[in-house]
């Protein structure tokens, strides 16, 4: 089997809760991840899925070390990125870059588009000349579908999709191995999001990219990965191969959020749904053992007193729960017996 290239393993991130002002005290802590672990191989795409506020945008966050880890281990390539400080750090970046949710909100509007995807080359200290720096970052803005003479253009001039594509362009300026792609539709219009998925696409099989893609839609990211995790309150309950989880999701909880899905065909539309009742804890205070048993119809006594771990079931999916459903089970609307 290949080495992974990527191995989270109990991956912890909390935000201290403080009172006061001067003298501030801890009350408390917003469990944001808690023990986070999974891998994934070179030049897959694994699909991170879960309502907001699950701790998805927090772990990518957190794998390109733009939040320091509470503990746990990010191995890239055999090296731990959580232990790494300074000049080192700044080295293992090249390989690991972010392409952000918001294409407004990520570029500097007072820089021109040349000069946001040439600045990863000046932090990093590589193609010294000014021209050579212009000719890459011309080549960059061509292979994402951008016009290289805009190269002194600024953000405000560009449509969404074209923001986006110079966030691509920024990502693959360093030649990385692994692309963190946080929700990187979620803010166009749904023709420009098939642009955008299709780039993506085209540039892992072109260059051979391994990519973690985080979404809220789900039939995108059956389109997109190979691989699906699915996150609830901070903890991976369901990772499966993206065809094996849509067609028998085994935990409740990813059965709930593909019967959410709207349903196209008009014959179906009227089939009971098994929605799920209350809200999303909070992440300050979670629910004891499975943090999903107060909203799981199956939840019996156990589920409260008793964590699941993360385990293989029969055809390989990886599954935290104490009953996991079968395949063509529907998620019953009662509770299971004890």
């Amino acid at each position: 089997m290949t080495a992974p290239l990527l191995e989270v393993r109990d991956l912890v991130k909390h935000f201290p809760i403080t009172r006061g002002v001067v003298f501030k005290r801890g009350i408390g802590a917003v469990q944001a991840v808690d023990g986070v672990s999974f891998s994934v191989a070179p030049g897959e795409t694994l699909g991170l899925v879960g309502e907001t506020g699950c701790g998805k945008s927090t772990t990518a966050r957190l794998i390109a070390r733009l939040l320091e880890p509470t503990s746990g281990e990010i191995l890239f390539d055999g090296a731990d990125l959580a232990a790494m400080r300074g000049s080192q750090l700044k080295n293992a970046r090249r390989d690991v870059q972010m392409i952000f949710q918001d294409p407004y909100s990520s570029l500097n509007p007072r820089k021109t588009v040349g000069s946001i995807i040439e600045q990863p080359f000046q932090i990093h200290g590589l193609l010294g000349e000014t021209g050579a720096r212009r000719r890459r970052v011309q080549e960059l803005m061509e292979q994402v579908g951008l016009n290289p003479e805009h190269y002194n253009r600024y953000p405000h001039e560009f449509s969404g999709g074209q923001r986006q594509r110079i966030g691509v362009a920024r990502a693959l300026a360093l030649n990385p191995r692994l692309i963190i792609a946080d929700e990187p539709v979620s803010a166009l219009d749904v023709s420009i999001q098939a642009q955008i998925l299709n780039l993506l696409s085209d540039l892992q099989r072109d260059l051979g990219l391994t990519i973690i893609f985080i979404a809220h839609d789900l039939s995108v990211v059956r389109h997109m990965c190979d691989r699906v995790a699915v996150m609830y309150l901070g903890r991976i309950v369901e990772l499966a191969p993206a065809e094996q989880l849509y067609a028998n999701p085994q935990h409740p909880y990813t059965a709930a959020l593909l019967a959410a899905v709207p349903v196209p065909d008009p014959e179906r539309r009227g089939a009971p749904r098994a929605l799920l009742g209350g809200d999303v804890p909070s992440a300050a205070s979670p629910p004891s053992a499975c943090r999903f048993h107060p909203r799981c119809p199956r939840a019996t006594a156990k589920c409260s007193e008793v964590t699941p771990q993360l385990e293989a079931s029969d055809d390989g999916s990886l599954v935290a729960c104490h009953y996991p459903l079968v395949r063509g089970e529907a998620l019953a609307e009662r509770q299971r017996d004890a």
